[in-house]
C-alpha cells in the first residue's frame, strides 16, 4: 500500500458518514486515526481505510459496535475477512432478487386474474438466479450438478430437504440452550449432521470432490455469527448471537478433526 493518508474531513465525505462518527470510534477504539496532524486533525491511512470499510459492512449487517470490534479483532486477514463479507453481500443481493422475482409473480398472477399460489408469493425461489456465481466460483459442472439436482427432486423431496433444514436448526438451538460445550458428544453430533446436510447440495465445496470443504464450514460458521439473517436460525432465549456461536464453535471443532 502506498504512504498516501486522508483528513478526517476528506474519509468522512468519502465514506458518507461525519466527523463525529469518525471521533466516536476512535474514543472507543474501533478505529484509531493513524497519525495526528500538527493541526490536531485526525488522519486515516489505506489500512484504516480497509478497517472502516469492514466496519460500515458489519454496522449494515446489523451489528453493535461492541460486536463489530468481536468480529474485527477476531478476523485479523483484511483480504480473507473482505471475503466473508461479499458473500453476506451476495446473499443479500440473493434475497432482494428473490423478493423481486415473488412480487413480479403475484403482479402478474393479479393482472391475468390467476389464481394467487401461496408458495410462490413467500419463496420466490428460482435457483438459476445463482447460476452465473455458482459458475463463476466453482465451475460449469457444478452448477449443471446443482442444476440436475434440483430439478429432479419432487415437491415431496424438497419439502422434504427443507424440513431437513428446519429440524438442523430446532436441533441447534436446544442444544446450545442445554449448556454443552461445542466440543461435546452431542454438539459434535449435530455438527456432523450439519456437514452431511451441506454435502447434499451438489456444485458447494462441501458436496465437490476436492473442494475446499473444510474452508467452507468454517466461513459459514463465521457467517453464521456475523449476519443477523442466519443468526437468527440458532438464537436462543437468551438472544443475542449466543447460539449462532454455538453452531460456530460446534463446526469449527468437527471441521479441524474431520475436514
Amino acid at each position: 500500500m502506498s504512504g498516501r493518508d486522508w483528513s478526517i474531513q476528506e474519509i468522512a465525505r468519502l465514506a458518507g458518514t461525519t466527523s463525529r462518527t469518525l471521533r466516536h470510534y476512535d474514543d472507543i477504539g474501533l478505529l484509531p486515526p493513524t497519525r495526528i496532524a500538527s493541526n490536531g486533525y485526525r488522519h486515516y491511512d489505506e489500512n484504516a481505510l480497509v478497517r472502516l470499510q469492514r466496519i460500515l459492512l458489519l454496522r449494515e449487517l446489523g451489528l453493535g459496535l461492541p460486536q463489530i470490534a468481536e468480529v474485527l479483532d477476531r478476523e485479523r486477514a483484511e483480504a480473507s475477512a473482505l471475503e466473508t463479507h461479499l458473500a453476506l453481500l451476495r446473499e443479500e443481493q440473493n434475497r432482494l432478487a428473490r423478493q423481486i422475482a415473488s412480487v413480479e409473480s403475484t403482479i402478474a398472477a393479479l393482472r391475468g386474474g390467476e389464481e394467487l399460489m401461496a408458495e410462490n408469493m413467500f419463496d420466490g425461489f428460482d435457483h438459476t438466479q445463482y447460476k452465473e456465481e455458482v459458475e463463476e466460483r466453482w465451475g460449469k459442472k457444478a452448477y449443471a450438478d446443482s442444476d440436475r439436482w434440483w430439478r429432479g427432486m419432487t415437491d415431496a423431496e424438497r419439502a422434504e430437504w427443507m424440513q431437513r433444514a428446519a429440524d438442523l436448526g430446532r436441533d441447534w438451538i436446544a442444544t446450545a440452550e442445554s449448556g454443552v460445550d461445542a466440543a461435546s458428544d452431542e454438539a459434535q453430533a449435530l455438527a456432523r449432521r450439519h456437514v452431511e446436510w451441506l454435502t447434499s447440495i451438489p456444485g458447494t465445496p462441501a458436496a465437490t470432490p476436492g473442494g475446499d470443504a473444510k474452508g467452507y464450514v468454517l466461513g459459514l460458521g463465521e457467517m453464521y455469527v456475523a449476519d443477523p439473517r442466519f443468526g437468527a436460525n440458532y438464537a436462543t432465549s437468551a438472544g443475542g448471537t449466543q447460539g449462532a456461536e454455538f453452531v460456530r464453535d460446534a463446526l469449527r471443532v468437527y471441521a479441524e478433526a474431520n475436514l
